[in-house]
């Protein structure tokens, strides 16, 4: 799987490993599609190979999925339902009565 970019002032286009974040004017690409990419007559392609060893898990990213588990299982403090104290056509004003 590759991310494809357009670099339209260069008439490039650039297929790189998969973002981590999506953009505008950026597509991901099956591997298929990927190697058999072609680009517009007088573009050029660019191909990023990414190194092997960069893409393997590391200790860091063991810890931000262990931090991940953490804060989700973390109890959630109960929030007070807010009560409507008073009405104007369609509005409402709600007070929500939260200790400081």
């Amino acid at each position: 799987m590759a991310t494809l970019t357009y670099v339209y002032a260069d008439q490039t286009a650039v297929l790189g490993p998969l973002a981590t974040y999506a953009e505008p004017h950026c597509y991901d690409l099956c591997a298929h599609h990927s190697q058999r990419m072609t680009a517009p007559v007088g573009w050029e392609v660019v191909r990023l190979e990414p190194d092997p060893e960069a893409l393997k898990p590391s200790s860091d990213d063991l810890e931000a999925l262990a931090d991940a588990v953490r804060e989700a299982a973390r109890p959630r403090e109960a929030v007070p339902a807010p009560v409507e104290v008073g009405r104007r056509g369609h509005l409402r004003v709600l007070r929500t009565d939260v200790d400081a």
